[in-house]
């Protein structure tokens, strides 16, 4: 599985579900978006395999992407949802901070768990390096190339003219000769980033026009089985707001949850028009635009939008506009750093790919 035909589903609610497996890591990288430690949260195993376990061959999850913290630290679990994910359908990538590429071999639990995936992502950036080296990364990458198991690597930056991301870049060309890809991103002022990193300003634009949220397509499973509707950090490290938070793995099953995310008026206009549109439009001056994302944390603070918006979202023109902006969407694509955007297209051939977007 190719990060392009990831990318192709990104932009189709409910088409993929994120895990956030455990908060702990042993790496204490600088720009840690979730702040990890060896001694951050950790839940049972339980609430991630019985909400995997509703999956079902008639309706689940294209993809099913396992994050941490560092989800190889927990290779069994990792294991055991494979095989769940695998029976009903669902496809499996996890991103890693390659902790266990300092040794010469991997640990045999972790190598079993990488076997059955079908997409592993390494993290790679001047953060990581000063403790994972790169050779020992590249090196456990080319061992998986060669074995054919479809890889990627996730790199960060300060910017476009950062000199690090020109070099890194080159070396992942250069190493795996064009074959895998690289999704190039900057570096955002969450986590210990917060501690360094001048966060951007928000000015409340003057023609407040519909911007559609991609961050709302797909339900994110956070660390103590909480089921959310939005990929922000913030947003995961709770508190949840309403309107935002869709269930818990231990009351509800995948149907339930996927059919709120779809169904939810609120996260629909979300979808479509964006935070700031809405608040604009249907919050009455209750909620001010102050940042795309905290206005959305904000619309709880007017429980009527959800009822305002009802008779616009009932529209049966509304359904065709959704169907078109995934099209939209998966046409125009823009992930990360503009001037990168080719590296995630390196080694991937459409025409030996299967791309389901039922």
């Amino acid at each position: 599985m190719h990060v392009m035909e990831i990318i192709k589903l990104r932009p189709i609610p409910a088409a993929g579900l994120f895990l956030s497996l455990t908060r702990r890591c042993p790496l204490k990288c600088a720009h840690c978006s979730t702040n990890s430690l060896m001694t951050s949260e950790q839940y049972a195993g339980e609430i991630f395999l019985r909400f995997v376990e509703t999956f079902t061959p008639a309706n689940h999850p294209q993809v099913l992407m396992l994050t941490g913290g560092e989800a190889l630290l927990r290779p069994r679990l990792v294991q055991r949802l494979i095989e769940l994910a695998h029976a009903a359908g669902t496809r499996v990538s996890l991103t890693s901070g390659m902790f266990f590429a300092r040794q010469q071999q991997i640990p045999p639990s972790i190598e079993r768990a990488i076997a059955g995936l079908d997409h592993f992502t390494a993290s790679l950036d001047i953060f990581h390096e000063q403790q994972v080296p790169r050779a020992a990364v590249f090196r456990v990458l080319k061992a998986l190339v060669e074995r054919g198991q479809d890889v990627s690597i996730q790199v960060v930056g300060m910017d476009e003219n950062d000199p690090y991301l020109a070099d890194v870049t080159a070396d992942i060309r250069r190493t795996f000769n064009d074959r895998v890809p690289a999704y190039v991103a900057p570096v955002n002022a969450v986590g210990r980033a917060r501690e360094w990193l001048e966060e951007r300003e928000h000015y409340a634009p003057l023609d407040i026009a519909p911007q559609p949220c991609g961050l709302a397509t797909w339900p994110v499973m956070t660390y103590d089985g909480t089921i959310i509707a939005c990929c922000n950090q913030e947003v995961v490290d709770g508190p949840v707001p309403p309107h935002l938070r869709l269930g818990h793995s231990l009351e509800d099953d995948w149907t339930t949850i996927s059919g709120r995310l779809l169904q939810s008026n609120l996260l629909r206009a979300i979808r479509v028009f964006g935070p700031e549109y809405i608040a604009n439009r249907h919050s009455a001056g209750k909620v001010d635009c102050d940042g795309y994302c905290s206005t959305c944390y904000r619309l709880a603070d007017d429980p009527a939008i959800s009822e305002r918006l009802a008779p616009l979202m009932a529209r049966q023109t509304m359904r065709f506009v959704e169907r078109q902006l995934v099209t939209i969407q998966q046409q125009r694509s823009s992930f990360g750093i503009q001037a990168y955007q080719y590296m995630l297209g390196l080694g991937y051939d459409p025409e030996r790919r299967e791309l389901c977007v039922n």
